[in-house]
Formats: structure tokens, sequence, C-alpha cells
């Protein structure tokens, strides 16, 4: 990986490329491509058609960024004083046309999407949101700041997800929710407001959650979600009761650590 101080292969003669931007090997700039300073695009990246990295952008290898995509504006936060903070994309990541990602504030100074995943068309990420691998957001939903999402979500088309909120791994939120509260991993919700619809079997097949797991993790969901307990009650049913699987404990320890609440 080099700096820039001139055209090189792969990159269209209309675009800009900042000389303080660092390209990786076999890097493809389409027309009218902005790359701004501070910027990194690793082995293998594509930039598309009036893609925009306006500043502090790492991306890693094999990203693919769409037409119109603008990653790196400044985070839409009345407190941003201009601090250094960035957006990092992970390997393998594919951002389809016209979404937005900002960078974050001081509270973490970096917005992150993990490695495999897939942003929709006009999907936006606010600052300080973390993103982790293998996720899948559809058309056009929206992230408000410091959202966490865990490995292999999915969220569907027109959701909006308000800020702080945490939707756990392998869960599956339905299209045109109000996310506002915590989604637990494992499990399906949709609605507006959202409201839970039981375990993501279909998912967790899918993905080869065994069928031990997939049992233990719908007792989880029975005792605190479709029983009369409360959530200490059904934390302490759920200690004694369950199996101490890795996927149970996640679930567990997700609920125990909620800021916003899980129950719908």
């Amino acid at each position: 990986m080099s700096d820039v101080t001139g055209v090189m292969p792969g990159i269209h003669p209309t675009a800009i490329v900042s000389p303080r931007a660092e390209l990786g090997d076999n890097v493809t700039i389409g027309p009218y491509a902005i790359v701004g300073e501070g910027c990194t695009l690793g082995d293998g990246s594509t930039l598309e058609a009036r893609a925009v990295l306006e500043k502090n952008v790492r991306l890693g290898a094999n990203v693919t960024v769409g037409i119109g995509t603008v990653l790196g504006g400044d985070p839409q936060d009345l407190k941003f004083k201009g601090e250094q903070t960035w957006v990092e994309i992970g390997d393998g990541t594919r951002i389809r046309e016209y979404s937005t990602i900002n960078r974050g504030t001081a509270q973490s100074f970096k917005t992150t999407v993990g490695k495999g995943s897939f942003l929709m068309s006009y999907v936006h990420l606010a600052h300080d949101c973390h993103v982790g691998d293998g996720v899948i957001i559809s058309n056009a939903t929206q992230l408000a700041g410091h959202v966490t999402v865990e490995d292999r979500a999915i969220l569907s088309g027109l959701s909006a997800v308000h800020q702080f909120v945490k939707i756990g791994r392998h869960s599956f939120v339905g299209g045109c929710s109000r996310v506002a509260k915590d989604v637990p991993p494992f499990i399906k919700a949709v609605g507006n407001p959202v409201k839970l619809y039981g375990l993501n079997s279909v998912g967790l097949q899918r993905s080869g959650f065994s069928d031990e797991a997939v049992r233990e993790l719908k007792r989880a969901y029975r005792l605190f979600f479709r029983s009369e307990l409360n959530v200490s009650q059904a934390m302490e049913r759920a200690r004694s009761e369950l199996q101490p699987l890795p996927e149970v404990e996640h679930f567990l320890q997700f609920i125990e650590e909620s800021q916003r609440g899980v129950g719908f």
C-alpha cells in the first residue's frame, strides 16, 4: 500500500484522490468518485461512480462501495467538536448505492462495520454505530447513533432503530419496524412498536445450530417472554433449569446487560 500522488491503473481520470489517501493493490475507483484525506482502501476494493469517502475512512480488502454512497461524513451530533474520528469497514463487506455512514464522535471515536456484511441501498448508519460480521441490513433502514448490531443479524427494509439500541446476533427484524428497545439474540421481532415473535428457528438451522441449542433457546424464550415471570424470576429459573450452552449464556448475558430493556 502506498501514498497516491497521481493517476494509477484502475482509477478513472475523473476521480479525485487526495495525496493523503492510501490505496492497496488492484483498487478500482469509478467516474467522479472522491477519496478524501486520511482514507485507506484495502487490496481489491472498489468505489463505484460518484461514491465519496469524505475523510478518515478505512476500507478493508475487497470492500465494494456503491454508486453515490457517502462514507466518512461528519457525525450529525451537536456535541461534535471536530475530533479525529473514523469509519472502519471490514473485509469483503458490500455497501450498495446511496447509503451513508457517518464518522464517530468522542464517545467511541469510530463507526464500524465488520467483515462480510451487506448493506443494501439507502441504508444510513449514524455516528458510533457498531455493526458486526455477516450482518444484512436491507433497503432504506436507518440506524440512529450508538446502535450496536451483533454478528449475523438481519434487519429488513424500511426499519428504524432508536439510538443506543442493541440488536443481538442471529436475530431477525422484520420490515417497517420501529425498534426502540433491545432485540435479544436468536429472536424474531417485527412491528411498530416492535414485538417479539419467537425464536429465529429457520435462521439458526441455516447457520448450523445444534438441535440441543435450539431447544434450550426456545425454553429460554418461553421463560422470559411467554410466562408470567418478571425478568429477575425468569433469570433465576433459567440459570437453574437450562443447560449452560454458549448460546444460552449469550442470551442470558444480553438480557442482563440490556440498557434499554427487552420487554416488548
